[in-house]
């Protein structure tokens, strides 16, 4: 049998984190929730997830960034998926295969909350390299 891959999910929108948590435990996967950038940096102290779910904007503006930036220092190995509504809110849009963009924003993927779930499993299949 093969254990359950675990995704840390961290948003502070209850609602979003609670539709996540089901929509991949559906595909599978174990599931850790984390409502602050401060909670999830407790956790990843104690725990390391085979990939993270991270909101932009939470406590900060750019607590996504931090969050990121720390959870590759500690956890290289671990894909990151910063998962925001930013684009739609505010017109802004990040790069992350811009050089200079990837020398600050460490995540692996930037996806737009209300992703369809298969684009979303495709992308966690993808970085976690599963073959399902």
């Amino acid at each position: 049998m093969t254990t359950k891959k675990t995704i840390l999910i961290v948003d502070d929108d209850q609602d979003y984190l609670y539709q996540m948590k089901n929509r991949l435990e559906s595909f599978g996967f174990q599931i850790l929730l984390a409502e602050s950038q401060k909670e999830a940096e407790e956790l990843i102290e104690k725990i390391k997830p085979d990939i993270a779910i991270l909101d932009l904007m939470m406590e900060n503006e750019d607590s996504g960034f931090i969050l990121c930036y720390k959870m590759k220092k500690k956890y290289p190995d671990v894909p990151i998926i910063i998962a925001t509504g930013v684009a739609a809110e505010t017109g802004i849009t990040f790069d992350i295969n811009d050089e200079n963009n990837r020398k600050w924003i460490r995540a692996d993927r930037f996806l737009d909350k209300g992703i369809r779930s298969e684009k979303l499993k495709e992308e966690i299949d993808q970085l976690l390299k599963i073959n399902r």
